[in-house]
């Protein structure tokens, strides 16, 4: 019985390594003719360089790197100009806050003018003497402004002649509570015109503050397209397409060499 298991085992095992040995051929065939078909594998193209604001799409290197410097410069020199502005907006903020005590100032004086001749003023001879008395002191309180600044050139011009409501013959308080008014109004004037000055340097200042910003920016993004551009890695050589020659040539000798044993 084990003679006979024995000889049929090894009458049936050349015929399984036949078997196996067509299996392993065709399997073979299989793949080279895939690979044959579907040829090497492309390598995925290399990254883009994003191209800056203000660039043309697929500008050189050296182009990347020229725009980056003018923008660098472009950026300092946008810098600068906001600093001035902003300086200058120091400045008329100063300007606000000074002209602000003085119109106070002024203010509190005309108040207690007011309050100084509510109960009338005090009575005097109307001499000629009394009125050249009150003129001279009109026009010493009159100049006494002028060179405070508190009055213009026009203005004291106005005194002088008696023009525009000024008369000499009134009452030394009511000379100066007319003077004080018209100092208060044109300081009233003045401090509207610096914080309309004051406003329009703020909005200035402002907008080279972010004009410089951005600017920056786009000079950061330049630089960094440019560093990118000089370190790109120069794409390698195309794929061996010859790397499946050997299998074809198998393949084309093998089926010559069936097609002759046919």
């Amino acid at each position: 019985m084990m003679h006979a298991l024995l000889y049929h085992f090894l009458r049936d095992v050349p015929q399984a390594v036949a078997i196996w040995s067509a299996l392993t051929v065709l399997a073979m065939v299989v793949i080279a003719t895939l690979v044959g078909r579907r040829g090497p594998v492309p390598e995925p193209p290399p990254e883009p360089v994003p191209e800056a604001a203000g660039t043309p799409v697929g500008a050189a290197p050296e182009d990347l790197r020229r725009y980056a410097g003018e923008v660098a410069v472009a950026a300092d020199r946008a810098a600068a100009t906001a600093r001035r502005r902003r300086a200058e907006w120091l400045a008329v903020q100063d300007a606000v806050e000074s002209t602000g005590r003085q119109l106070d100032e002024a203010d509190a004086e005309v108040r207690r003018l007011v309050r100084a001749t509510a109960f009338g003023v005090p009575r005097t001879p109307r001499t000629p003497a009394e009125y050249a008395d009150r003129e001279r002191f009109l026009h010493r309180a009159a100049m006494a402004a002028y060179w405070r600044r508190e009055l213009s050139v026009a203005e004291l011009s106005d005194v002088f002649t008696h023009r525009n409501g000024w008369d000499p013959r009134r009452h030394p308080v009511e000379q100066e509570l007319v003077l004080r008014t018209v100092v208060r109004d044109r300081l009233h004037a003045r401090h509207r015109a610096a914080v309309q000055r004051e406003r329009d340097a703020w909005r200035a200042a402002e907008l080279s503050a972010v004009a410089a910003r951005s600017l920056r920016e786009e000079a950061f993004a330049a630089a960094v397209r440019a560093h990118r551009a000089y370190s790109v890695p120069v794409p390698g050589p195309a794929p061996d397409r010859t790397i499946t020659a050997p299998v074809r040539r198998w393949w084309a000798g093998t089926r010559w060499r069936t097609v002759r044993a046919g």
